[in-house]
């Protein structure tokens, strides 16, 4: 690639970048999404895959199979009553190799790299909550995690080709 089209994926890249995850991170509030952050994070899964279109829906999938996942993860081990690092050890000893069985048997449905990532969010955002206090926090993630592959990761890549595709006539 020359010189000059690398500056321009860059320059459109950045401009993409600057412009449309802060209008997520603004409106996500007014949505009663809390947790708006976590959609940057799927966005750099998306990317990550190459910003493969064909994959968005599995993608989204498999982070929202992890927020199901995080959710049960936090109920087992709140219900389980032996030392909290046995429980902990246990549940994410069973239910990783659950995730990555289920996931690579359905590759069509479902991104085990998302879905494990997808886990890892929602333990992160979830384990200091009791199940009880969850309420629309599972729902909140969720949201975000599909903002984060759809808006930010589909939405940008589509607006940096735009772009391009201007610049370039």
């Amino acid at each position: 690639m020359e010189k000059k089209a690398k500056r321009v994926r860059m320059l459109t890249l950045a401009f993409g970048i600057a412009l449309l995850p802060p209008i997520w991170a603004v409106a996500a509030p007014y949505m009663g999404v809390s947790v708006g952050a976590v959609a940057l994070i799927c966005a750099g899964l998306y990317v990550t895959n190459g910003n493969q279109r064909k994959d968005a829906f599995k993608i989204t999938a498999g982070f929202l199979a992890g927020d199901v996942w995080a959710v049960l993860a936090v109920w087992i081990m709140e219900t389980l009553s032996f030392d909290p690092n046995i429980e902990l050890y246990v549940t994410l000893f069973v239910m990783g190799g659950a995730a990555v069985l289920i996931a690579e048997t359905f590759p069509s449905v479902f991104f085990t790299p998302a879905w494990l990532c997808g886990w890892a969010i929602g333990l992160t955002v979830m384990a200091p909550v009791k199940v009880a206090d969850l309420g629309t926090l599972p729902i909140q993630i969720a949201a975000a995690m599909a903002a984060g592959v759809f808006y930010v990761g589909v939405g940008v890549d589509a607006f940096q080709k735009f772009l391009i595709r201007r610049i370039e006539k």
